[in-house]
């Protein structure tokens, strides 16, 4: 359709408008948010998505009723749910969360839901509402993606088979292949490249297609490192010189005398960081002290990289284009230049350092008796890694011996700093419990980690890492100053539901029976695999964009106002707050952009912060990979948590990894078959005899314990 006529469908509701999600574990099933914004629409098959790619937002015509197509099987047989288990295998899972067209037929009448055909057996399903794609509005999809060529005789063009397929295959001229891909086509089997998407005729099945680069063996490492980032659109590019120019060039930086007298002095106070051990930019720090009436002064000082980051400047657009650090399993690629995070604004120990301040007196058992904001100027005494709090906490009457503990400045000795984590230890056992008391959700999700071969970077060894008491202190006074910035930015300029029915009707299904009604409600279940996986990540937004205010609350927190203030060094987001959050306090210029500017950076955060989520995840399954490669085999427990016509996802529970297992590829196996047992899904698998008494059944059925 052309644009005029989509505007007017679009205006008389004929049209309606949507990112498209497609299933990654069946690539035949796309989906988009109804406008009710408590159901999906259904896409069936590739014609009907008429080339639009993932994460695409376009426009869709609905099919009147008897165009809906029937298909065999529930939604489970078709994958059409796999996508709510959580992470799944290489280059699964784009964009989190249940959007993806998750496990459980919606209720009857909305939209997407599948119905049953009166008179039919159970194992025929059409859907409601179901659409056809009729314009692009905006192509978020890189249009690159990595994958294999395949010499096609007499052809002039070449095969490329994407590793993501929902990117369909592509056409690429021998002419762009290398020079000898025509006369040892063997030797690219498994040589990985880039391919960027040039066309895509409207009658084709099949796209056209340039090589953009010749990555490397698949397998490796550095060449399917790259590949992700390239596939996921994230600038990994050094800073060219217009950008690092905006930065002081008269180093080592101080901070200007003139800055001092318009900042609240800090640098006398006991001030200290603690952060992982390797990290390098560390953007916040805390404070502790006892005050004559019993009470606690208790400060979050975060570095104020506003200062140095011009509203408007080369540093800034490419701040907000990147929006946000992606981390991976051996690198970093940082939204700012090194020398800013690491050290500009890095609250390096016995250094001054500019920063804004979040000051609270807090009784014992952690109300709040008053707040303060500011600019501030600090000077962090010692920088303590997690493991040195968690010894501080797990001693609390220990002395130190010389070389247990980071050197500290001398104005403030060991003990000083061992009392103050100790009190926002205590404290922030108390807020804890608050929230949790006030209905807030604790979302406790495995985190796979790895040691490295220092001069490889090969993975040695992994395991799950461990989330302690010294992680929750700072956890607790990070989300305590989101908070409370969030509510002072709002008092200045005033101007998740979809997810939660959807989990609620999958729970039904699988006979489990969960209130949640709030996320107070869900916390008895909250370790449960499905409960924290589906629930979608929360959204920036522009206030003044979005005028139901009961739409602001975070739901997993359990309040109604939340932001980011907290790590300006790697999020885009907290660097327009801080400008916020200065401009309410007089001590800053208005922020420069409208309501309809900031609602638009703050989607396109959005996509980069599911970007970065998706490379994180996929990075972490390319060193599972590689460390099972060369270490393994592993056994370990797991849990099947779902079944398909011809293969199970089960997530290992020792590593917190979710893989599908494909019945055609288990060693020594004879036969298998699916079936229905209830609303769940089961598959008998049938192992060949190994001696005396036949053949060995084995049946798998969702939420049941297997060895793989």
């Amino acid at each position: 359709m052309s644009h005029e006529v989509v505007s007017q469908g679009l205006k008389r509701g004929e049209l309606l408008q949507g990112p498209l999600r497609i299933n990654p574990k069946n690539y035949n099933d796309a989906f988009i948010p109804s406008p009710d914004g408590m159901r999906d629409i259904f896409l069936d098959g590739i014609v009907s998505r008429n080339r639009a790619l993932n994460g695409d937002v376009v426009v869709v015509q609905l099919l009147p009723r008897e165009q809906w197509k029937v298909r065999p099987g529930g939604p489970r047989e078709q994958g059409w749910g796999a996508q709510r288990t959580g992470p799944g295998g290489p280059r699964e899972q784009a964009l989190g969360g249940p959007a993806e067209g998750g496990y459980g037929a919606p209720a009857e009448g909305g939209y997407g839901a599948p119905l049953q055909v009166p008179g039919e057996s159970s194992a025929l399903w059409i859907y409601d509402h179901q659409a056809v794609v009729v314009y692009i509005v905006e192509r978020k999809h890189s249009r690159a993606v990595t994958g294999f060529l395949k010499l096609l005789p007499d052809l002039p063009f070449a095969k490329f088979s994407p590793v993501d397929h929902r990117v369909p295959r592509i056409n690429v001229p021998l002419a762009d292949c290398p020079p000898d891909f025509s006369s040892r086509p063997a030797d690219y089997a498994n040589i990985l490249f880039i391919c960027r998407i040039t066309s895509w005729a409207e009658d084709s099945s099949f796209a056209e297609g340039c090589l953009a680069k010749t990555l490397g063996q698949a397998g490796e490492i550095e060449p399917e490192t790259e590949g992700i980032l390239m596939e996921y659109d994230v600038d990994f590019s050094e800073f060219p010189a217009v950008v690092l120019d905006c930065l002081p060039t008269d180093l080592p930086w101080s901070v200007p005398p003139a800055e001092l007298g318009r900042r609240k002095d800090l640098r006398e106070e006991c001030i200290f960081t603690i952060d992982p051990a390797t990290a390098r930019d560390l953007d916040d720090a805390l404070s502790c002290k006892q005050l004559a009436d019993g009470n606690f002064e208790v400060g979050v000082h975060i570095a104020d990289v506003s200062y140095f980051v011009e509203e408007g400047n080369a540093l800034d657009a490419i701040a907000s284009q990147r929006a946000t650090s992606v981390y991976m399993v051996q690198k970093v690629v940082p939204m700012l230049p090194r020398l800013l995070c690491e050290e500009l604004c890095s609250l390096n120990p016995l250094t001054e350092r500019l920063t804004f301040s979040v000051v609270w007196t807090l009784s014992p058992q952690g109300k709040i008796l008053s707040e303060w904001f500011g600019r501030s100027v600090i000077r962090s005494c010692v920088k303590l890694s997690y493991d040195h709090a968690q010894s501080m906490i797990d001693g609390p009457d220990r002395l130190f011996s010389p070389g247990e503990l980071p050197s500290m400045d001398p104005r403030h000795p060991l003990d000083e700093v061992h009392q103050a984590v100790l009190r926002l230890h205590a404290l922030a056992q108390q807020l804890r419990q608050q929230r949790f008391d006030g209905g807030a959700l604790r979302l406790d999700q495995l985190k796979l980690s790895f040691t490295l071969d220092k001069d490889s970077m090969m993975p040695q060894g992994c395991y799950v890492y461990q989330y302690r008491d010294s992680n929750k202190l700072v956890e607790e006074f990070m989300l305590l100053a989101n908070m409370a910035v969030a509510h002072q930015i709002y008092r200045s300029f005033p101007q998740e539901t979809k997810m939660v029915d959807e989990l609620q009707e999958f729970c039904d299904q699988m006979g489990v029976a969960v209130d949640l009604s709030s996320a107070g409600a869900l916390h008895p279940y909250a370790n449960s695999y499905y409960c924290t996986s589906v629930l979608s990540m929360a959204l920036y937004f522009c206030t003044g964009a979005l005028k139901d205010e009961a739409l602001f609350q975070h739901y997993a927190l359990n309040v109604p106002r939340y932001t980011h203030f907290t790590s300006p060094i790697r999020r885009y987001p907290d660097l327009v707050v801080h400008r916020l959050l200065a401009a309410s306090l007089g001590c800053g210029p208005a922020l420069g952009l409208g309501v309809e500017a900031v609602q638009k950076q703050a989607s396109h955060c959005n996509d980069r912060k599911t970007a970065s989520k998706r490379v994180q995840e996929l990075s972490s399954e390319l060193f599972f990979g590689v460390f099972v490669r060369e270490c393994g085999p592993l056994e370990s427990e797991a849990m099947v948590s779902g079944v398909l016509d011809e293969s199970f996802d089960v997530l290992v529970l020792s590593y917190g990894v979710q893989k599908r297992i494909y019945c055609k590829s288990m060693v020594g196996l004879e036969s298998f078959q699916h079936h229905r047992v209830g609303k769940r899904g089961e598959i008998t698998l049938v192992w060949a005899p190994e001696g005396p008494g036949g053949a060995a059944v084995r049946q798998v059925r969702e939420r049941e314990r297997v060895r793989v």
